[in-house]
This record gives structure tokens, C-alpha cells and sequence, in this order.
């Protein structure tokens, strides 16, 4: 259990937040800088977005100026700290690798601001670090404990096969995976995702999540995955990995998941292939008593993916096109255009349904800030988000 900060070192966070803040640009991609020099520790980051104006960078720089600010009450930072915790499990973040985090931000902190940074601030900012990371590794040894103990869970990495390659759409593949020792699966919560290490040549290593798209079956687990023109390990698995190919899979893990109990409407809302994780929750509850109503954004047609199952699970569905051809329009409830939130909640009921979102980010943007203006209350707008999890602090 951490330690609570002292009143000297919040007030010198306090005191130096501004100018922390002010130099955030410079600090997060000296900190990359300084951290991707060890290959172990490399191996844990999407290196795509290790550009110059990359989301990972952005949602860190959210991150540490979030913890500054709140720092006299980090509680408000629960949910989102819960979320970065899942994302780490998932990716089998362990506690020696905090020191490796720390001395990168504290020598980027150091180096960007030069003599305005006395040993005594440096400390005091080492001192919240450890604070926060403490908090991560006790949440994160409670997800991997847990894990280890369900029904068909395990510890670390499990080794899974190929079993079926299914070509969705031009660009959509779903894989389904079964684990080579045979034994059950951990029944996942439907939404939560798969974190995945890739080594698709000798020396290299890579870690993805995907969301599972099927729902719990103790047997196996479905992923499904978008084509993007420059991510290595989607053209990886799209072009080279075919059946029987294997990998190491991590425990399902997010707290983003469709839990039924005192819910009275589910309105379930995605664009393109943020689908997935809607996918995994009718599977496990729709056709069944509980109203679950769902809305699917995409380009066209052409780049509609399982279509049908939802269709035969939801209580109503409801498709949007942004390009459509007057016949792709004459199916029940499929739309032009995009999906206006004023429509969503005149066709829901926002006095008592529950609202998951998943999709692109401007998506989601604009459906949560109109749900919100809705007066839909936050406790009942649940999204996963596409992206570096410490964006969640922001």
C-alpha cells in the first residue's frame, strides 16, 4: 500500500505543475527517447505510435498533467487509473519495469528544464511518481491473481493456435484461437480484449490488444482485426499468419464489458470495426429478455462486417452509411450518413438505458458529447477506447 504524499512534496508538485505542463512536448518524447533505448523495454510499445505527433505521446503528456493537477485527490482518477491497470495487466506489464519508467521521466523532466529543477523538486516528483506506480502494481498483482485462479484462467503468457481464418470483409479477418494444451479458457466478461505477443521474425517482439468477439464459450476465443495501411502486425496477420501458426496470448483483461445485473436497456453504438467487442455482448445476451438495441456506423456496404449476426440478436438494429447506393438503403433501418445523437436518444430511452460506444475516435467524441448534452449521466456511458490507455488520465 503507498504511502500518502507529504504535504512538502504535494506543495512542490503544486508549485511546479505549471511549468511541467508548459514543457509536456518537450518532456514526453525525451522520455520515449531516453526508455526505447532498452529492447526489453521497447518490445512493450506499439512503435507505431512513436511518431512525432503520436496519440501514445499525447495521452502520456494528459496523463502526467491530469496526476499534477489532482494530485491532493487522485481518487477522482479511479476509473481511468483502473483502465491503464487493465491495459498493463493485459500486456504483462511487471512491477521491474516501473524503475525503467521513472528514471526516464525524472532524466527527461531533469534535461528539458535545466537549472529550474533542484534536487529537491526532482525528488518530489520521483517521490509522486512512485506514488502512482505503487497504486498500478497492487492493482495490477490483484487482475494477474485473479486470473490465475478462474476457471480456465492462468498467469502470464499461454500459448494459443490458429484454428480458422475467416475473411470478413476486404480488409476485416477473424481469427479464431484455441490454446495448444487443449485444457478450457477463461470465460472473458463480453467486451473485454486479448493482449497478444507476436514474434513475426527471429529478434522481434510485439504486443497488441484485441478485443474478443465472440461470446464465452470456456473453449476458445474469436478476434476480429482491421487491415491498417501502415500497421506491420495487422498486414502480419492478414497476409502471412494462416492456420496452425501460434503466439502468446495473455488472460482477457478490460473494464470495458456488458454486465446485465440492474440494467433495464442496452443501447449498444459502434463505427467500423469497434464492432468486435458489441459483437462478443450479443452473442452472450442478446435474444434474450433484456432490450438490447443496436446502432453500426461504417463506410459503406463493402465494409460491413458480420452483418447478420447482430441483426438476428438485437432487439432493433439500426445501420448507417456514410456512401450508399439508393439499393443499399432499402433494407429495414439502414440510414444515410452518420449517426446523430439527437436521433439515438429520441429512439432510446435515456431516462434508464445504459449506453456502449466503441469506434474511431471522432466517433466517440461526438457520441459521448451529445449523450452528455443529452443529460445521459456519465455512470451510464461506457466506451473502449482505441488507443494508448493513459489517454484515460487526460
Amino acid at each position: 500500500m503507498s504511502q500518502p504524499l507529504s504535504e512538502k512534496t504535494i506543495s512542490i508538485i503544486e508549485a511546479t505543475a505549471p511549468a511541467v505542463a508548459g514543457h509536456i512536448d518537450e518532456i514526453v518524447p525525451c522520455m520515449y527517447q531516453r526508455l526505447l533505448t532498452d529492447p526489453e523495454i521497447r518490445a512493450l510499445f506499439n512503435m507505431s505510435h512513436q511518431h512525432g505527433n503520436s496519440p501514445q505521446h499525447k495521452a502520456l503528456a494528459s496523463a502526467l498533467v491530469a496526476y499534477a493537477t489532482h494530485i491532493r485527490n487522485p481518487e477522482v482518477l479511479g476509473t481511468a487509473i483502473e483502465r491503464i491497470a487493465q491495459k498493463h495487466a493485459g500486456l504483462q506489464i511487471l512491477p521491474e519495469h516501473y524503475p525503467h519508467v521513472g528514471d526516464a521521466l525524472l532524466g527527461a523532466v531533469a534535461e528539458v528544464l535545466g537549472d529550474a529543477i533542484t534536487p529537491e523538486i526532482l525528488a518530489a516528483w520521483g517521490e509522486a511518481y512512485w506514488f502512482l506506480a505503487d497504486i498500478l502494481i497492487g492493482r495490477e498483482e490483484q487482475i494477474y491473481t485473479s486470473s490465475e485462479h478462474a476457471a480456465g484462467g492462468w498467469r502470464g503468457w499461454r500459448r494459443f493456435r490458429v484454428a480458422a481464418k475467416t475473411p470478413e470483409t476486404d480488409e476485416i479477418i477473424s481469427f479464431l484461437l484455441e490454446p495448444v494444451d487443449g485444457a478450457a479458457v477463461q470465460a472473458h466478461r463480453p467486451g473485454q480484449y486479448l493482449s497478444f505477443r507476436f514474434q513475426p521474425a527471429e529478434g522481434e517482439e510485439y504486443r497488441r490488444n484485441y478485443s474478443i468477439s465472440s461470446a464465452p464459450n470456456g473453449q476458445n476465443y474469436r478476434i476480429t482485426i482491421k487491415r491498417e495501411p501502415e500497421g506491420k502486425i495487422s498486414n502480419w496477420l492478414h497476409d502471412s499468419v494462416e492456420p496452425g501458426a501460434e503466439f502468446d496470448v495473455a488472460p482477457p483483461a478490460g473494464e470495458f464489458f456488458l454486465d446485465p445485473q440492474g440494467k433495464s436497456e442496452i443501447v449498444l453504438l459502434s463505427g467500423g470495426v469497434g464492432l468486435t467487442p458489441m459483437v462478443s455482448m450479443l452473442e452472450s445476451f442478446g435474444g434474450k429478455e433484456l432490450p438490447m438495441l443496436y446502432v453500426h456506423a461504417t463506410r459503406d456496404p463493402r465494409h460491413h462486417a458480420m452483418r447478420e449476426r447482430p441483426l438476428e440478436l438485437a432487439s432493433e438494429s439500426h445501420v448507417f452509411y456514410e456512401t450508399a447506393d439508393e439499393s443499399d438503403l432499402s433494407a429495414p433501418n439502414t440510414h444515410a450518413g452518420r449517426v446523430n445523437p439527437e436521433w439515438l436518444v429520441q429512439i432510446s430511452d435515456p431516462k434508464i438505458a445504459d449506453y456502449f460506444i466503441c469506434g474511431p475516435t471522432g466517433f466517440m467524441d461526438a457520441m459521448i458529447t451529445g449523450l452528455k448534452a443529452a443529460n445521459v449521466p456519465d455512470n451510464r456511458i461506457h466506451y473502449e477506447f482505441f488507443g494508448p490507455a493513459a489517454a484515460e488520465l487526460g
